[in-house]
């Protein structure tokens, strides 16, 4: 993976087609990304955001005002699975650097889901097993590789009568 190409589709994610909301609700973005020349970082929530890009010998600082809630539900799946219908992302924290020949990437997002924890991962494992992607089961976890060959992993935990989780996606 070059960062090179992950940076400017992360840079369209930060400001897509997304009106601005002010609102407590909504999706908390972090994008980390660069090499030894420099690199790109967003960081988004409620109360505003901040983008700041480097490298080359230039340098950009600019404040985010308002909070701009992106439509991640829709765009976000693992080889054509998506979140239990209804689920929410509620927070995306992409860490991809190219430092020292460490080419890695690591995308987590947080979630919530309008079924019991059990409910959501047993609907999932069924959705890889029509998709033909191999799972393990631990519990209310699943974890694969996806066709690319990125590592994932998803946890659900209890949230009231629903669940709430995360999606660890490690590319090398």
């Amino acid at each position: 993976m070059r960062l090179a190409f992950l940076i400017p589709p992360m840079m369209l994610l930060a400001a897509c087609g997304s009106e601005e909301k002010k609102s407590s609700e909504g999706t908390e973005v972090s994008i980390n990304a660069g090499d030894e020349h420099g690199g790109v970082q967003i960081k988004t929530g409620k109360d505003g955001g901040n983008l700041k890009i480097d490298g080359g010998g230039a340098a950009i600082d600019i404040d985010i005002p308002d909070f701009v809630d992106l439509d991640i539900e829709s765009d976000f799946d693992i080889d054509g699975v998506k979140l239990y219908p209804g689920s929410k992302v509620t927070k995306v924290d992409v860490d991809a650097n190219d430092k020292s020949g460490a080419d890695k990437a690591t995308v987590k997002l947080g979630f919530t889901s309008p079924a019991a924890p059990t409910k959501a991962a047993d609907w999932m494992a069924a959705e890889f097993a029509k998709k033909g992607v191999k799972i393990t089961r631990s519990g209310d976890a699943l974890a694969g590789k996806d066709k690319d060959g990125a590592d994932f992993r998803i946890n659900f935990v209890p949230d009231g009568a629903n669940a709430r989780g995360e999606v660890v996606i490690v590319k090398s």
